[in-house]
């Protein structure tokens, strides 16, 4: 059996890719590595973004672990241009796979690309992996598995949202949500 994390990353000031975490993302990293401390990890996988690589570095100390950077983790491009309108673009892809904006990603590109890393993944690790990415790709990965998540999924994510995926011989078997350890600071 083969066990694969995916994690949306916590709080961010924004949505670029240098966006760092908020003070509260900063919390939520410590307490993503408490919650998680006691797995042992082959691999540690983030998209290249700052906001992901902040959520996971916590844990890659704590584990003494080296992260990997994926590009292919990297949040879906809706757009390349900014647009008043997004959520309910964003809502489009989610009903038409194939719904694309100028300069962006279908809803079946980026999940495909998602997918070859989660399978490269789970084809290099010998137990447990850990993979940092964002909301829409994350929502994505997980509909490919099981139907039901889609646009209301994404919109009810956390900061951070943990999932676990098992697989047995590469095949699917089971997903379950994870849910953050916090601590109340005085």
């Amino acid at each position: 059996m083969k066990h694969l994390y995916l994690i949306r990353h916590c709080s961010a000031e924004g949505q670029e890719p240098e966006a760092s975490l908020t003070k509260d993302g900063r919390y939520q990293a410590v307490m993503l590595a408490n919650t998680l401390r006691t797995v042992p990890f082959d691999k540690l996988y983030s998209s290249p973004f700052r906001r992901a690589k902040q959520s996971i570095e916590p844990l890659a100390l704590a584990l003494d672990k080296s992260i990997t950077i994926d590009d292919r983790l990297s949040e879906r491009i809706l757009t390349s241009e900014p647009i008043d309108s997004w959520l309910e673009e964003l809502e489009k892809t989610f009903n038409d796979t194939s719904y694309k904006l100028d300069g962006g990603e279908t809803s079946e590109e980026a999940t495909a690309r998602g997918l070859r890393a989660l399978e490269e993944a789970i084809h290099h690790t010998k137990e447990y992996a850990l993979m940092m990415t964002h909301g829409n790709l994350l929502t994505l990965l997980l509909r490919h598995y099981e139907s039901s998540f889609g646009f209301d999924t994404w919109k009810s994510l956390t900061n951070p949202a943990i999932y676990c995926l098992t697989f047995d011989d590469n095949s699917y078997q089971s997903m379950k949500h994870i849910n953050l350890e916090r601590q109340d600071t005085q």
